[in-house]
């Protein structure tokens, strides 16, 4: 009698008759790395070889021998904190197997792990081992990932491949070529021809005009970047508008730019004029084309002090161009210093795009140092200041001020979950001096002092998202009263904030709905005295610095206690959602967001400069974080990247039982399937060749507000999309 086992695609036949089949053994060691931080595969993994000289002809392939888990003999550390662990293995075969020539290798462990080689020897037949060099990686079981197969060292042509690896060798080389008709896992090894299309202009190789050798076809990761897409101009760009600061870059509708202070840029018309598809650069002006990402103004005034310490920052201004394709082209870049502390003024460097050569290399670092500027702004400002630090004190006013039973605190308490909690945290572990901000920001020990300085510019009544794209004259108004948002884009595909309008009007539907519950009319908002004074000690004691500022409404209305409770929400939900979860995919990356810069850009004649011409590429990798700024830089960019297993997303509660108002529970079942409406477009807009800012060249779908409130078992982790209802992390 005999049992068939399917191990793959391959049948084989496992004799049962102990009697006529008397068993050998065959002995080896496997090794493996894998992380430090993570447990090797020990019995989770096993192995089954079959016989390079002995065919079954049942199966056509190679003898086979049973199946043996690894078990652990040896492990240590390497230098690059992996661990190296050697596993021994033995295997029972009958006899007459005759010598190894393949081995399939399953994981049923919950991590991938590198194979690097694998010693099998037949003690009493075999006195030499037989080797295969494996080098390659063996994903877990679990994501559907097959065995793999790996051939020993010998080397054969075709015709005089030993028959019973002939069809191993067939099947494996017909899964390497894949079909060519789907998109690749990560764990396959496909290797199929693409062109220089799509993220390479002019494309390349489809037709006779533009010979080029063809490229591998890559395989897209998600959440996980191209490796050399941080090189791309066009990718540099896209990250203003779809990565984890989409909230600085403005609409042009001047030249040139000038500061507070009416110092003006020195980017000449000349220095863009022939980057403008031919368009005059005052019609590009009036056109709404031009674009800037502005990070001069604040920083002039503390470069004196930053730069006293070894770190090496500019002011810049960044200039871009909009496409037909609404994709952006990088135009310039300003770079500024104070010129001196006694005579005041500034001095400044233009700095072009060059395809090659050392204009090219100058291009890459300066482009450097505007990404580090951005990154202290994204921290200090569109993340810590503008979510966690402005909405506590809303959240303390909330507890002291409206009754558990108030309408207002009902709506918002799920906003609020654990953000005093995560801000207390910040205070301990980020902000305070000698800080991780002050540890890897190239604002250091100043940085709190420049989050203080940018303060004084927020007002409330400009937070919300139509509001802050008008301010950054990135919307117009839309006369259309059917519109709730009451602006519309200048373009259309800018990620974050085509994701956000509609999140920004299904919250504000909902809260419209919800207070119109509450409240009848104006006058029974002005006579609610908790709200009132709830309203007070926001404006007089949590944010008391600015009680006599314009930008606060008039608590005086309803329309006005919708859009201040609909900015709320959404500064808490979708503004932090857009600026935190993104973090580890972008900013884990120093090449792609460096936060802070170890050298200036040499001028000629200088030291510096000869270094630079001697070796370009060392003297920008020198120029990066070092080591230690790198490591502390991906380990907060993954927490605070974090999804907690039990988070809840916007548009669930924790309790169906949160209200016991039916029309409540009515309005909110229609705000949550708004949301997943609102899924199901983001979706279709992220497989839209046209919408080329939703992926870009670093392959990265923009998810960030992609609602998930269908997701009703969120699992955690980094999850790279999903609303949370509240500033948790």
């Amino acid at each position: 009698m005999a049992m068939n086992r399917r191990h793959g695609n391959q049948s084989v036949v496992v004799g049962r008759n102990k009697q006529r089949n008397v068993e050998e053994s065959i002995v080896g060691v496997v090794v493996i790395v894998h992380d430090f931080e993570k447990s090797g595969p020990g019995k989770s993994a096993s192995i089954q070889i079959y016989s390079g000289t002995e065919l079954d002809p049942s199966t056509g392939n190679g003898k086979t021998s049973k199946t043996a888990k690894l078990k652990e003999w040896r492990s240590k550390k390497k230098g690059d904190g992996s661990r190296i662990s050697n596993y021994k293995i033995k295997l029972k075969v009958d006899k007459g197997f005759g010598s190894p020539g393949a081995f399939v290798i399953t994981n049923e462990h919950k991590h991938k792990f590198y194979l690097k080689s694998v010693f099998l020897q037949i003690p009493k037949l075999h006195p030499q081992p037989i080797h295969f060099d494996c080098n390659s990686w063996v994903y877990p079981f679990n994501v559907a990932a097959p065995p793999r197969l790996f051939f020993s060292n010998t080397s054969y042509i075709p015709s005089q491949t030993p028959r019973p690896l002939v069809e191993l060798r067939k099947e494996e080389l017909i899964k390497l070529r894949g079909d060519g008709k789907r998109e690749n896992k990560e764990w396959e090894r496909i290797y199929e021809y693409d062109y220089y299309d799509e993220f390479f202009r002019p494309e390349l190789g489809e037709s006779s005009s533009l010979p080029y050798p063809r490229r591998g076809r890559t395989v897209q990761h998600p959440n996980s970047e191209n490796e050399r897409a941080w090189m791309d101009d066009d990718e540099f760009a896209r990250q203003m508008l779809a990565g984890t600061n989409p909230v600085r870059i403005t609409c042009l509708h001047r030249f040139p730019p000038e500061c507070k202070a009416k110092v003006v840029s020195t980017i000449k018309a000349s220095d863009i004029e022939r980057n403008l598809d031919g368009l005059p650069l005052q019609q590009a002006i009036e056109d709404r084309r031009i674009f800037m990402l502005d990070h001069h103004d604040y920083l002039m005034p503390f470069l004196n002090r930053i730069n006293s310490s070894n770190v090496f920052a500019y002011a810049s201004r960044t200039l871009l161009f909009l496409r037909t394709d609404s994709t952006l082209k990088p135009l310039a870049i300003e770079l500024s210093l104070p010129y001196s502390e006694a005579e005041g003024g500034e001095i400044s460097w233009v700095y072009l795009p060059a395809p090659e050569g050392l204009e090219a290399a100058l291009w890459q670092l300066a482009k450097a140092h505007v990404a580090a500027n951005d990154s202290v702004y994204h921290q200090l400002v569109s993340h810590w200041l503008h979510t966690h630090a402005v909405v506590e004190p809303f959240i303390i006013a909330t507890r002291r001020q409206l009754s558990v039973m108030h309408p207002v605190y009902k709506l918002l308490n799920p906003h609020f979950k654990d953000t005093m909690h995560i801000n207390s945290l910040f205070r301990s572990f980020l902000l305070k001096p000698d800080g991780i901000f002050e540890k890897i920001l190239f604002s250091g020990q100043f940085s709190m002092e420049l989050s203080s300085e940018l303060y004084k510019e927020w007002r409330f009544n400009e937070h919300g998202l139509p509001a802050d794209l008008l301010k950054r004259n990135m919307a117009i108004r839309d006369p259309d009263p059917g519109n709730l948002s009451g602006v519309q884009l200048i373009f259309p595909d800018y990620p974050y904030a085509e994701d956000g309008l509609e999140i920004w009007t299904a919250i504000k539907t909902w809260v419209k709905s919800f207070c119109s519950i509450f409240y009848r009319d104006d006058d029974s908002v002005h006579s609610d005295e908790e709200l009132q004074a709830w309203w007070s000690e926001i404006r007089n004691v949590g944010h008391g610095h600015k009680f006599n500022e314009s930008g606060w409404y008039e608590m005086t209305t309803l329309s006005n206690l919708v859009e201040a409770l609909t900015t709320l929400i959404w500064t808490a939900t979708g503004l932090h959602a857009a600026v935190n979860s993104g973090q580890y995919a972008y900013a884990s990356y120093p090449l792609n967001r460096p936060t802070l810069c170890h050298k200036f850009i040499p001028s000629e004649g200088t030291v510096e400069y000869a270094e630079f011409l001697s070796d370009p590429d060392k003297y920008y990798l020198e120029m990066l974080p070092g080591k230690f700024e790198t490591a502390l830089t991906a380990a907060l960019t993954e927490v605070l990247s974090h999804h907690a297993k039990d988070e809840l997303y916007l548009g669930r509660m924790s309790s169906h039982s949160w209200t016991d108002n039916a029309r409540v529970r009515h309005s909110f079942s229609v705000f949550s399937k708004e949301l997943k409406n609102i899924e199901k477009r983001i979706a279709e807009r992220n497989k839209d060749p046209n919408r080329k800012n939703r992926s870009g060249p670093a392959k990265i779908p923009y998810k960030l507000l992609f609602p998930d409130t269908s997701n009703v078992s969120p699992k955690g982790g980094i999850a790279g999309k999903g609303i949370p209802n509240s500033i948790s992390m």
